[in-house]
């Protein structure tokens, strides 16, 4: 009914049975939203007609936020019923596009007090492909051949092919632009404005030569590159963000080893012995590099929770789910 995937789905016409699936859902959620058998009418007609259909401002917003709350991405806190949607389907050129990514960031930013949003762009039609994001994330590093996030070596390679040049000399941190196609049009890139991006430099709060590593990390995670479905109607351009979970950027990011590798530098500057792994030099390496975010994101005043947080709500939201016999909506689409 609703969901978000990240696989690359061709155009086609919507189904009918999709559409009553999620508009049944939504009226079951909205009874003031009036009578479901005209609207079903009205959508049967509509997908006769033209292979597809196009939701009310209330059904995308409410598809949108539940696509979300099931997803696995809606963090602790998060009241999924106030997401903010911002509903831009009628923007589908790339420039335009790419200029109300910055403002969901800048929106998002928020000063730090980050506003979990979503931004809705065209859809795909039978006949036309809405447009597309093709980072992964709308702030993000370069991966140098010897620097920066590893994990984007390839897409940097890429970019640059495009025809985008990184600063020079290169750093650990430079921001990728964002690259975006619209419809069948070849992708085109735009440099991410320094004013709507804010990033956390990264201390520790016992450990004062952490400051010395250098290391920042943007403070909001906007995910660009998965697509939103909501009865049948699939939006490939649809950014969405929460809130940082710690481990995210300590563990997943700083410490792995297919990113920025930073688990021998630490355990050298404490001391530790790094010739075997039963010395457990690993864990204590990457315990600091997650205390030195949650210090950092606290100081810097930027809205973050901790993985102990975000497992004890993971679990509670579960079991209130199965408690209400809902079934689960975690999935991935196979094509």
């Amino acid at each position: 009914m609703t969901a978000l995937y990240n696989e690359t789905i061709t155009g086609g016409s919507v189904t009918f049975a999709a559409a009553e699936d999620f508009l049944r859902m939504f009226h079951d959620a909205h009874p003031e939203a009036g009578a479901l058998r005209r609207r079903l009418d009205v959508v049967r007609a509509e997908i006769e007609e033209t292979g597809t259909y196009r939701h009310t401002h209330e059904e995308l917003c409410y598809g949108a936020r539940v696509a979300l709350r099931d997803s696995g991405w809606c963090t602790s806190g998060l009241p999924w019923r106030r997401l903010k949607v911002r509903d831009l389907r009628g923007i589908h050129k790339a420039h335009a596009v790419a200029a109300q990514c910055f403002e969901h960031l800048r929106l998002a930013t928020n000063q730090g007090r980050i506003q979990p949003l979503v931004t809705v762009f065209a859809p795909d039609r039978p006949d036309h492909p809405g447009p597309r994001i093709w980072n992964a994330h709308l702030v993000s590093y370069a991966g140098h051949h010897d620097r920066g996030d590893a994990r984007n070596a390839e897409f940097t390679d890429w970019v640059t092919a495009l025809g985008w040049r990184p600063p020079s000399p290169a750093g650990a941190f430079d921001h990728l632009p964002l690259v975006v196609s619209a419809g069948t049009a070849d992708p085109t890139f735009v440099n991410l404005p320094t004013e709507v991006v804010l990033e956390v430099p990264l201390t520790h709060p016992d450990l004062p030569w952490f400051a010395d590593l250098g290391l920042r990390w943007p403070a909001v995670p906007v995910i660009t590159n998965m697509r939103l479905r909501i009865g049948g109607v699939d939006y490939p351009a649809a950014p969405f963000n929460t809130w940082f979970v710690g481990t995210d950027i300590g563990t997943r990011s700083l410490a792995d080893e297919s990113a920025y590798a930073m688990l021998r530098p630490v355990a050298i500057h404490l001391g530790l012995d790094t010739s075997t792994d039963r010395t457990l030099w690993r864990d204590r390496a990457t315990l600091e590099l997650n205390r030195a975010v949650l210090h950092s994101f606290d100081t810097a005043r930027v809205t973050i929770t901790d993985h102990y947080a975000e497992t004890q709500h993971r679990l509670a939201w579960l079991k209130s789910r199965r408690n209400r016999g809902s079934r689960p909506a975690f999935h991935r689409s196979s094509g």
